[in-house]
Formats: structure tokens, C-alpha cells, sequence
């Protein structure tokens, strides 16, 4: 299954996080989101987001502007 691309570069916190739930509640369970941000925060905002969800944080990976994160739709 090839994951949903969300490009999400260009926002700041909270953005990331409140855009990345809304885009995963409209989505399967087990489906999977690439999420690309530049807002530095991400790299804790969003393992976390996962891990208070109930998602999986499959690979975070930075990037030349910022990080990618693979998401698992818990």
C-alpha cells in the first residue's frame, strides 16, 4: 500500500499535528500518511501526536528543509 502524500511544509506548530489528525480521520485504519513539514517542532510534536493517538511512527527522516514522517493510521 503506498502511502498517502501530505505536504504540509510552510507551517508552524500547531498546524502539522492539527492537519495531520483531520487528514488520518478520514482515512482506514492501517492506512498509511507521508507527512513533510519544516516547522522544527515536528520532530516532537509528531512522534508524540502518534503515540497519544494510538498511531505508529513508522520512520521519521530528515530532510533538506525539515523532516518526513510515515504514519500507520492506528
Amino acid at each position: 500500500m503506498n502511502p498517502v502524500l501530505y505536504d504540509l511544509r510552510g507551517l508552524k506548530c500547531p498546524f502539522p499535528v492539527i492537519k495531520t489528525r483531520k487528514k488520518l480521520a478520514a482515512m482506514p485504519s492501517g492506512a498509511l500518511i507521508q507527512v513533510d513539514t519544516t516547522d522544527p517542532l515536528a520532530v516532537i510534536d509528531m512522534p508524540h501526536f502518534c503515540n497519544e493517538d494510538g498511531h505508529e511512527l513508522i520512520e521519521t527522516e530528515k530532510t533538506e528543509t525539515g523532516h518526513r514522517f510515515l504514519i500507520r493510521k492506528g
